[in-house]
C-alpha cells in the first residue's frame, strides 16, 4: 500500500474521506469545489448526518461518467481529540473504504487536530496498514479488498514531518503485522523449533544477532523449571536468544524483554477444556510481540542495547510430562512444588529472566506473556495488566502506552498476597488459587528478578481478537510491539 502526502487536489478524486470536528462546517473546508460541498451537504441533511465522535457514513455519486466514493467521519469535540480516537476514526474509514472495494484513497482532516505533524503521518501509516491486515495465507479464495494508495492532502511549507511519521508509522504497523503472522499461524505449524527459525529469518532480514539453545545445553545451565513443562511434547524446549547493540559504547546498560513462548498450551494434566484449548496456539503472542519489537528496534537503529529471550515450549501430555504434585528446582536454585500445570509460563518466564540476569547481566528486565484468565476477568479484551518495582519505568511504559494506543492498566503488587504463593514442601507454589490470579503470578515472577527493575505485562486478553475493533481484526493484534518499541525508544 504505497502512502504519501499531497498538496494538490486532482481533478478526479476516486475515493474523498473527509474527518471534520463538530464545530467545522462544510463550507469552511477550503480544498472542497462547490460541486462536492453541495454534494455532501445534500447528503447530511438527507441522511441528518453530524460529525459526531466516530460517526461514519458513505455516499457514492456521480461526477461527469466517473464514480465517485464520499466517506465521511467524525471527530466529535474538537477538544477531546487525541491520538487514540484519531486512530479509531481512521480505522472505520479504512474498513468503509475496503468495503466500497476503492482503490486511491484522499483523505483529508479539515480542522485543527492539535497532533503534531509527525505524530499525525505516523498515524494515519500505522493505522491504514494495521486495519488493512489479514491473515488468509490457508484460504483457497480470498475475496478481500486492498487499498491501493492512501493520500494525505496537506498543504504545509515542508512536509518533512510528516514523511518522516509516515515512514515510521509504517515500520511499527509491519513489525506488528510480523508479530500477527507468527501467533496466528496454527500449531501444527510453529512449534518451538519453527518458531526458532520464523526469529532467524526475522533476525536477517531486520538486522539483529540471534542465538539459538538446544535441550543439552539448557540441562548443562539447569534450567529445570522451564525444561518441565517441556517435557510432555516430541517437540523439545528451545531457548531464543535475540540481540541489538545499538549502543556499544555503554555494554553494561542492557534491558532484557522476555516473552512467554508456549506456541501450544494443552494445560498439560491440569488439562483445558475443550473451549479452553482451541485458541491455544496463541499463548506465544508474548514470544511474537518480542520479536517484533526486535524488528522495528532494529529498523529504527535506537540507540540502545536490547536483548530478546524466549524460553520456547509445548505444554503437553505424555509419558514424560511432568505432574501436579512434582517439585522441581529453577535455575535460580529455588524449589517449586507444581500445583497446577495449567501454570506453566511462569515457570518458563523465571528460568528465561535468571538467563538475562545471570549469565547476560541485564540491569533491568520487562516480561510480556499471555498469562493469566484473571487479568482477562479483571480488565476485559481492551486492557493488558501492568505490574513491576520501578516507579519511573512504569510512567514511562504509560507515556509508550500513551503514544502506541495500546491500552494498559497498573495492577497492585501487593505483597500481603505472597502468603498465597508459599508451599508447605518448597520454596514457593506455581499458583496462588481462584482469587488475585494475575496479582499472585507476577508476585511468583518477582521472586526472580534480583530487585532489578522490572515490569510485567499479562496480554491474555488483549494478544487476540474474536472480531473486528480499531485496528485490529480478527484473530491476533500483535499487541506488545508498538508498547516496547515506544518504551524502549524512551530509553535513548
Amino acid at each position: 500500500m504505497k502512502i504519501d502526502v499531497s498538496r494538490k487536489v486532482p481533478d478526479h478524486l476516486e475515493t474523498l474521506v473527509l474527518i471534520l470536528d463538530e464545530e467545522t462546517k462544510i463550507s469552511d473546508v477550503g480544498m472542497l469545489d462547490e460541486d462536492t460541498a453541495d454534494a455532501i451537504e445534500h447528503f447530511m441533511k438527507a441522511e441528518d448526518f453530524l460529525f459526531g465522535y466516530a460517526k461514519l457514513q458513505s455516499f457514492t455519486r456521480m461526477v461527469g461518467r466517473k464514480t465517485q466514493n464520499i466517506i465521511l467521519a467524525g471527530a466529535g469535540d474538537i477538544d477531546k481529540v487525541n491520538t487514540m480516537n484519531i486512530r479509531k476514526v481512521l480505522a472505520g474509514c479504512w474498513r468503509e473504504a475496503m468495503r466500497m472495494k476503492a482503490h486511491q484513497l484522499y483523505l483529508h482532516i479539515g480542522f485543527q487536530t492539535g497532533i503534531p505533524e509527525a505524530a499525525l503521518g505516523h498515524i494515519v501509516a500505522e493505522s491504514a496498514i494495521l486495519t488493512s491486515y489479514k491473515f488468509n495465507r490457508y484460504l483457497s479464495h480470498d475475496h478481500s479488498h486492498e487499498v491501493d494508495s492512501i493520500h494525505l492532502i496537506y498543504d504545509a511549507k515542508t512536509n518533512r514531518h510528516l514523511n518522516r511519521g509516515i515512514l515510521e508509522g509504517r515500520i511499527y504497523a509491519e513489525a506488528t503485522n510480523l508479530a500477527r503472522d507468527l501467533v496466528n499461524e496454527p500449531p501444527n505449524v510453529i512449534n518451538p523449533d519453527t518458531l526458532a527459525d520464523h526469529a532467524k529469518k526475522a533476525a536477517l532480514q531486520y538486522g539483529f544477532s540471534i542465538d539459538v539453545y538446544s535441550v543439552d545445553k539448557l540441562k548443562r545451565m539447569k534450567m529445570e523449571a522451564f525444561l518441565s513443562v517441556g517435557r510432555g511434547s516430541k517437540t523439545e524446549p528451545r531457548l531464543i536468544l535475540l540481540r541489538y547493540n545499538g549502543n556499544p559504547d555503554n555494554k553494561h546498560q542492557l534491558c532484557a524483554l522476555v516473552g512467554k513462548g508456549l506456541t501450544f498450551d494443552s494445560g498439560g494434566y491440569s488439562l483445558k477444556t475443550a473451549a479452553g484449548m482451541v485458541n491455544m496456539k496463541t499463548d506465544m503472542g508474548g514470544a511474537a510481540s518480542v520479536i517484533g519489537a526486535m524488528a522495528a528496534i532494529a529498523t529504527l537503529k535506537l540507540k540502545v542495547n536490547v536483548l530478546g529471550v524466549i524460553a520456547a515450549a509445548e505444554n503437553m501430555i505424555g509419558s514424560n510430562a511432568y505432574r501436579p504434585g512434582d517439585i522441581i528446582t529453577s535455575m535460580a536454585g529455588k524449589t517449586i512444588e507444581v500445583v497446577n500445570t495449567d501454570a506453566e509460563g511462569r515457570l518458563t518466564l523465571i528460568d528465561a529472566i535468571h538467563y538475562a540476569l545471570e549469565k547476560e547481566k541485564a540491569d533491568r528486565v520487562l516480561d510480556i506473556a499471555t498469562l493469566t484468565g484473571a487479568a482477562v476477568a479483571a480488565l476485559g479484551k481492551d486492557f493488558s495488566a501492568v505490574l513491576g518495582n520501578n516507579d519511573t519505568w512504569l510512567q514511562q511504559l504509560q507515556e509508550a502506552s500513551d503514544l502506541s494506543g495500546e491500552r494498559i492498566w497498573r495492577m497492585p503488587l501487593h505483597e500481603d498476597y505472597k502468603d498465597l504463593i508459599k508451599s508447605e514442601v518448597a520454596d514457593l507454589k506455581n499458583s496462588g488459587g481462584p482469587l488475585a490470579g494475575c496479582i499472585t503470578a507476577a508476585l511468583f515472577i518477582g521472586e526472580f528478578v534480583q530487585d532489578k527493575p522490572w515490569i510485567h505485562i499479562d496480554i491474555a486478553g488483549t494478544s487476540s481478537k474474536d472480531k473486528p475493533s480499531g485496528t485490529d481484526n480478527y484473530g491476533a493484534t500483535g499487541v506488545g510491539v508498538r508498547l516496547l518499541t515506544n518504551l524502549i525508544r524512551s530509553m535513548e
